[in-house]
């Protein structure tokens, strides 16, 4: 086994555990590092995926490390966004976890009368 062969099957590990996690937990902070570990886990993938076809004997291509570095810069603003989401979120609610009742302040009866 090679290090591009353990990159790729760490960056498909890093994908399903992310997942898994997204799927599992209902914390909304734990969602957002888990769609944060499958980031990380495409990041790897793509970039072993790209270096293993510079390693066959063609010349290096810059665009996928362009692609991942560039990922990497818009997964962070996207990351600083959904915290700042989150923090607005518990100040309204009181809490980190979504409700599974929709409250609204008119209900559809109330819509269909007027």
């Amino acid at each position: 086994m090679n290090a591009l062969t353990l990159a790729g099957l760490s960056g498909a590990a890093l994908i399903g555990m992310g997942l898994y996690g997204f799927i599992t937990n209902a914390h909304l902070l734990r969602k957002i590092v888990a769609f944060n570990v499958i980031g990380g886990g495409v990041f790897l993938l793509f970039g072993a995926v790209a270096h293993r076809g510079a390693a066959s004997g063609m010349s290096a291509d810059p665009v996928p490390q362009a692609l991942v570095i560039t990922g990497i810069v818009v997964a962070f603003s996207a990351t600083a966004l959904a915290v700042a989401l989150l923090l607005r979120y518990f100040k309204e609610t009181g809490t980190p976890f979504l409700s599974d009742n929709c409250e609204t302040s008119g209900s559809r009866s109330d819509v269909e009368r007027s």
